[in-house]
């Protein structure tokens, strides 16, 4: 470690360059109902690594603005940082500009955070863009992460020996038994429980919409919206360690 880093380190002004990637998907399947990102698993861990003066990239397979689940935005789902983002003039306007995805060069970044909501698993979890993202920062030891929906882009990621991304890894997502609470089984295209298995992931959960996060080396995932800012920390602590 250089006399500048252990600095940086003790001033707390450590220099960490993470990607936010978020989907631009708003269709729930057939439903004629709309879609998106989760706001708490976007603005949870936001804030997580705004307030460690983390420099934050948020992208899209668009740009631009993505879209919110509306339900995320109903006044049940708000959380200390949703309120905080309602005041936050910077982040929405940061929000309403995200860069596309293609544009990535994943050597400027640290690491890479998917937030949720059912929108990834119809394009994030497809997108070759994304893919590429996921397995270019993997191999190159930088922390990849992902909450609720979300580790549904790990769907088709592969490990540097090529198999499956999650394969004998450490993870969770959002369960079976909460997408039966929420009635969306027979609508999303799979479920990221089933998923994670099949892929030969070492699944797990705790009680639903309870925070529960899983660390496997830089893989790190969380269970749902309640897990966001678990993910962040776990993902701050990869980088400062």
């Amino acid at each position: 470690m250089t006399v500048l880093q252990l600095a940086k380190i003790i001033t707390g002004a450590i220099d960490m360059k993470i990607l936010m990637i978020l989907t631009s998907h708003d269709r729930l399947g057939d439903t004629g109902q709309k879609t998106g990102f989760w706001l708490e698993e976007f603005t949870a861990p936001y804030y997580v690594f705004k307030d460690a003066r983390a420099e934050i990239t948020l992208a899209s397979p668009k740009g631009g603005q993505p879209p919110l689940d509306p339900k995320s935005n109903d006044p049940s789902q708000q959380t200390d940082s949703t309120h905080r983002f309602d005041g936050d003039l910077e982040a929405q306007s940061v929000l309403a500009n995200t860069v596309t995805l293609s544009s990535i060069k994943t050597a400027d970044y640290d690491a890479v955070f998917y937030p949720g909501g059912h929108g990834p698993l119809w394009d994030l979890a497809e997108d070759l863009d994304s893919i590429a993202v996921i397995e270019a920062m993997y191999a190159a030891g930088k922390p990849v992460s992902a909450v609720c929906h979300a580790p549904a882009v790990f769907r088709h990621a592969k490990a540097p020996d090529g198999r499956a991304l999650v394969r004998g890894k450490a993870v969770t997502g959002f369960s079976n038994t909460e997408e039966a609470a929420v009635e969306l089984t027979d609508i999303v295209p799979f479920l990221v429980e089933d998923e994670l298995k099949a892929k030969g992931g070492n699944y797990s959960k705790g009680d639903d919409w309870q925070s529960y996060a899983r660390t496997d080396g830089i893989l790190i995932t969380g269970q749902n919206p309640a897990s966001s800012a678990a993910v962040a920390q776990a993902v701050l602590a990869q980088l400062q360690s």
